[in-house]
């Protein structure tokens, strides 16, 4: 309903290494706490490429001392990361039949090997473009380990060292940003501690970690205009949370404090694409990691540059955001409300087209940085087309469109919107409205809707806000529906999707629409504010309370 496009005042332009440095050095030797995701970035070469000509496949471990060597130099490549150093009999290999519904990723993780490789293995030149039946080279399964001959003498294990302290996770904590304070890689971290999914922790958990634990960060200033913020809040129950997360879209950095209080660990920041290299929006990266937060990043392009040559812009805009990837973002939402004109060109408008971007961005992502999270991009909630046509569509239609486009194969959560709220959060029916009969009126509509398309796949709430024009003015004419709204209803409205979503074992992320917008006019972003006018934001303390003080 409403786009925030980012202004970017200064281009900040990421330096990297030419190809003839990187060929001049041939090796480099890894040091404590790097990961093969850093040394790729601070080289200029991609991470599957580097990945590929040192042998290594996801999760790319390795450890201080290695040796590795850059695609294209006459340095013979090392053992993987982590072996003997001897090199392995050649990989036999079998064969896998495509199934409905599957990807070349999908099925290389059954394989235990890289989409990239598997592609190369089967000399795929587009990796998007399978065939249900079609015959694939495979690496077989290897044999079950030999039984170890008996011992004659008891033999003393070696203890681990390194795990002898613990790291109580805090809000705005990633595990790349705990490893990084205990020079250790982040899959190495995970698997100390048994998790499976490192893009999900709680605050609260106790994490094993090398060594002893660093001291506690000192208390960050909080604003004069909100309540107390304590960096380091007190354990929430991580009982039937399902790895649910809590942030804000945010103009600016104006209000940490108040986003802290609100117990909020991620910041949306969206921007728009206009062919720049991606190190130009590396700063918006750095600074919300350097505030405490996780970043998703809302990216949109130019509907032009779509119609003037679809698949080459598909692919451009793929390569861009690997690049954001590849810079450290955390979660990238690909493109913004596409099933309207104003989004995507008329006459091309469909959840199919979409998918073929979608599918491009997820592998250039993927390659580029395995832990960033790929979320669909929302559609608009509507039902203004009554269906889907070329020149625009519904959600409903145009979700479909995408499920049978293979859409679920590209992606790691399905971006939803909800910012049409008249209603308490648990309501399914009554919006005092003309058209109270549609979907797009009620919270848990959406979210049933929704799931009904893609029910493996969690959903991502990028925009989800209640209107009030209370302490700003009157609304506008075409929001007059939200003229009722309270302050107090946005506070507790909020408050209530807090506890609807986290317990609903199927929504990863709540982004609240929106923190600090100042924008009023026929468009009143700042009526969803909930940092008001005065400093003050009666939505924060709700919040803190929902996601368990």
């Amino acid at each position: 309903m409403r786009r925030l496009i980012l202004l970017l005042g200064t281009l900040i332009v990421l330096t990297t290494v030419g190809t003839s440095a990187v060929l001049a050095q041939q090796v480099h030797i890894v040091q404590a706490g790097e990961t093969l995701f850093r040394i790729a970035l601070n080289y200029g070469i991609s991470l599957a490429a580097l990945a590929d000509a040192n042998g290594l496949s996801a999760p790319y471990l390795i450890h201080a001392g290695n040796e590795i060597v850059f695609p294209g130099s006459n340095a013979p490549a090392p053992a993987p990361a982590g072996s003997a150093g001897s090199p392995e009999a050649p990989a036999s290999y079998t064969t896998h039949t495509v199934q409905p519904g599957e990807s070349l990723a999908s099925i290389a993780a059954k394989y235990g090997v890289t989409y990239l490789q598997l592609a190369s293995l089967n000399s795929l030149a587009n990796p998007d473009v399978l065939f249900v039946g079609q015959v694939l080279r495979v690496p077989a399964p290897a044999p079950p380990p030999a039984a170890a001959e008996p011992v004659s003498q008891p033999v003393t294990s070696p203890q681990p060292a390194t795990t002898t302290g613990t790291y109580t996770v805090r809000g705005g904590d990633s595990l790349a940003k705990i490893a990084a304070q205990f020079n250790i890689n982040y899959f190495e971290l995970a698997k100390m501690n048994g998790i499976v999914n490192p893009d999900i922790l709680s605050v609260g958990m106790v994490l094993k970690v090398p060594g002893a634990p660093p001291p506690p960060p000192q208390p960050a200033p909080h604003e004069s205009t909100g309540p107390p913020v304590t960096v380091a809040p007190a354990p929430v129950s991580t009982a039937n949370t399902g790895g649910f997360e809590l942030g804000g879209q945010a103009l600016s950095f104006a209000h940490p404090g108040h986003m802290h209080n609100a117990r909020m660990t991620w910041v949306k920041r969206q921007i728009k694409w206009h062919g720049e290299p991606a190190g130009n929006f590396q700063h918006v990266i750095d600074s919300a990691h350097a505030n405490g937060f996780k970043v998703l990043l809302s990216v949109i392009g130019e509907p032009g540059g779509v119609a003037a040559n679809p698949g080459g812009y598909y692919q451009n805009f793929a390569n861009f955001l690997g690049g954001l990837a590849r810079g450290g973002a955390d979660a990238i939402e690909v493109w913004n409300e596409m099933n309207i004109d104003r989004e995507w060109p008329s006459g091309l408008i469909s959840g199919a087209n979409y998918t073929q971007m979608l599918s491009a961005a997820y592998h250039a992502i993927k390659s580029a940085n395995p832990g960033t999270m790929v979320i669909s991009g929302a559609p608009a909630p509507t039902g203004f087309f009554q269906g889907c046509t070329t020149n625009g569509g519904d959600d409903d239609c145009y979700m479909r469109q995408m499920a049978a486009a293979g859409a679920a194969n590209a992606l790691d959560c399905v971006g939803i919107h909800y910012n049409a709220g008249i209603v308490p959060p648990d309501a399914s029916s009554g919006a005092p409205v003309g058209s109270s009969g549609h979907y797009s009126w009620y919270l848990p509509r959406m979210m049933n809707l929704y799931r009904s398309f893609f029910p493996t796949k969690p959903l991502c709430f990028t925009e989800l806000g209640y209107l009030t024009g209370e302490g700003i003015g009157a609304l506008p004419g075409g929001f007059a529906w939200a003229s009722g709204n309270t302050l107090g209803e946005q506070a507790s409205w909020l408050a209530g999707a807090v506890h609807r979503l986290r317990g609903s074992g199927f929504v990863r992320m709540f982004i609240v629409w929106n923190v600090d917008s100042t924008h009023w006019s026929s468009d009143p972003q700042s009526g969803y504010a909930i940092v008001r006018p005065d400093g003050r934001c009666p939505a924060c303390d709700s919040l803190r309370a929902a996601m368990g003080g």
